[in-house]
């Protein structure tokens, strides 16, 4: 499904611009820390859209969505969020031009450089998911390089799902399963969601409680299909550029409202009581 649930847009004049721009939800407030989400995940989507209502142009959008990473992170930081899984870079973006794809390989050095002195604030340990392998090598280096750095920090675990593709995490956990099987160290009927769980690409992390979208976008595009089983859903329109410390806690709001079953009932209910069969008379 490719809909969108609203438009986000630059201010009347602006140049590109031919829509009002969304209300922001200034009186906003996090719900209490005991009815906040454990682990969020979030898909980043609009910097683009954002920028040519603006009359700039994709990278400047980039731009303008690493200040929004930068708050929002230290914003669920500072609530008690355990772990925040941000989609960065999809398998996927591989076939945007080549320019824009150089220009956000080197934004991406720069922010894990640049943000070393925000994580140590934070205490926040930076992690990341994916086929790092296929990242140009100076990114691979910068990133391991703050991942290190950051290793013995106690607060929030920021994951960076770079080179990442839902399927492609599949694929590659289906492979290292096989390759027990074939080495006799698995037999195939003991592979089950606990094995297949342990073979991804960060095993024993918290499934997301809560998957944020933002752009309006009415889909997951290959976004840890696995692991968002049972996360509870929040899409809205703003795009990733407009996103405040506001939006998010009319996010938390929204999910500290809903009541997760995991395919059972609510317990307002009263029990099934399963009536008697009916009696047959003797013949």
């Amino acid at each position: 499904m490719n809909r969108r649930v609203a438009e986000s847009r630059a201010p009347a004049g602006a140049p590109g611009a031919a829509r009002e721009a969304l209300p922001s939800p200034h009186e906003a407030l996090p719900p209490p820390r005991e009815a906040l989400p454990k682990s969020v995940a979030i898909i980043m989507d609009g910097n683009g859209r954002w920028a040519e209502a603006r009359g700039l142009t994709r990278v400047q959008g980039h731009q303008a969505g690493v200040k929004t990473v930068r708050e929002v992170s230290e914003e669920c930081a500072r609530l008690g969020i355990e772990r925040l899984t941000l989609y960065a870079f999809s398998v996927e973006n591989w076939k945007r031009p080549q320019a824009e794809v150089a220009f956000l390989m080197r934004l991406l050095s720069d922010f894990l450089v640049a943000e070393r002195p925000t994580l140590v604030r934070n205490r926040v340990r930076l992690t990341s998911v994916g086929r790092i392998e296929g990242l140009p090598p100076e990114v691979q280096r910068d990133l391991r390089a703050t991942e290190e750095g950051s290793r013995g920090h106690d607060g929030m675990v920021l994951c960076l799902a770079l080179n990442y593709g839902g399927r492609a995490e599949i694929v590659d956990a289906a492979r290292t399963l096989a390759t027990e099987v074939r080495a006799g160290r698995l037999a195939p009927e003991e592979i089950n969601e606990e094995r297949m769980a342990s073979a991804l690409y960060a095993p024993g992390a918290r499934d997301p409680d809560l998957l944020i979208r933002t752009g309006g976008e009415m889909r997951v595009s290959n976004f840890l299909l696995w692991q968002i089983s049972y996360a509870e859903l929040y899409v809205t329109a703003v795009l990733w550029p407009d996103f405040t410390r506001a939006h998010l806690a009319e996010a938390f709001q929204a999910y500290a409202g809903r009541e997760r079953r995991y395919g059972g009932l609510p317990e307002v209910f009263p029990p099934l009581e399963v009536p008697p069969p009916p009696e047959v008379p003797p013949r």
